[in-house]
């Protein structure tokens, strides 16, 4: 089954959004996501009307981070998306009249539930503002290990 990787892609563009500091195409960002320009419009319109980013048309215009970083999380991002299926696992419907399949799917979709909740409110916990920092550190990290072993 493939996975759903929408959420990882869309926070990859809307961190270079952040970096670059302008506007950017969607041409740009399909480059980002690896994907293209259709996918890009499609996936930052639901952002837009979350108010997450903002577009401009015409010279310099492009997709643009539209709130303070600090104020979205990835739960924001999550919903924006259409609230994507969080797990891929799923139950055996063969016989739903079999007591063994019934109490099995019952306790599965406990615990489904379970972890779809706890996931779902991490992702509240996380914002843009603490991802850029992650990448900020990390890119510092990058220099600094190499510019000390090219000495």
């Amino acid at each position: 089954m493939r996975r759903d990787s929408r959420l990882s892609a869309t926070l990859h563009a809307l961190l270079h959004l952040a970096e670059q500091g302008r506007p950017m195409t969607s041409a740009e960002l399909a480059i980002c996501m690896d994907t293209n320009a259709v996918v890009v419009r499609r996936t930052m319109a639901g952002l837009r009307e979350a108010g997450i980013v903002r577009s401009a048309k015409g010279h310099g215009g492009g997709w643009e981070i539209a709130r303070d970083l600090s104020k979205v999380t990835l739960k924001d991002i999550y919903d924006a998306l259409g609230s994507p299926v969080v797990l891929a696992m799923g139950f055996h419907l063969d016989n739903p009249s079999c007591l063994i399949e019934r109490a099995v799917n019952r306790e599965l979709a406990g615990a489904f539930r379970e972890a779809e909740t706890f996931l779902i409110g991490r992702l509240g916990d996380i914002t843009l503002a603490k991802l850029a920092e992650d990448y900020r550190l990390g890119i510092a990290h990058h220099y600094s290990h190499k510019q000390r072993h090219s000495e």
